[in-house]
């Protein structure tokens, strides 16, 4: 004989919203603690050394270099900021795929190198490097 309970008997259910929410908030914990891991410092103006850098000059390339008291030199010649704009300007129309190789004073400021690359991507220059220094080794020192 079966006797019926006066409560009436649901059939279990597994529910998957909360479980969807807590996927979501995991997911989300872990894209703010990763992007947290993330170094965000301010650009400083040291320039690095590489231990494989070598000596590549063509004639194409456009040298730029700043020194430490914020002098702009085009190809060894001092010029100032509108002059570099004509420059790159008629060297663009000239060619659109003309390499831009910018160097700077291990002890210039940020500051000096910014106007630079402002005018190097102004006048639409998509080839722009930074040219580096050799490391020297500790042997070659003693």
């Amino acid at each position: 004989m079966k006797i019926g309970s006066p409560v009436p008997h649901r059939k279990a259910r597994i529910e998957i919203i909360p479980l969807i929410d807590i996927m979501f908030f995991l997911l989300a914990a872990f894209m703010l603690a990763s992007l947290s891991m993330i170094r965000l410092e301010s650009i400083q103006l040291d320039l690095p050394t590489a231990k494989s850098a070598k000596q590549d000059f063509k004639p194409g390339i456009v040298v730029i270099a700043v020194d430490k008291a914020g002098g702009i030199f085009l190809e060894k010649t001092q010029v100032t900021i509108p002059e570099l704009h004509g420059y790159l300007a008629n060297r663009f129309r000239a060619d659109t795929n003309v390499p831009v190789y910018v160097s700077g004073d291990k002890d210039a400021d940020y500051g000096a190198i910014a106007p630079v690359l402002a005018a190097v991507r102004g006048e639409g220059v998509q080839k722009v490097s930074f040219a580096i220094a050799p490391a020297v080794h500790e042997a070659a020192e003693k």
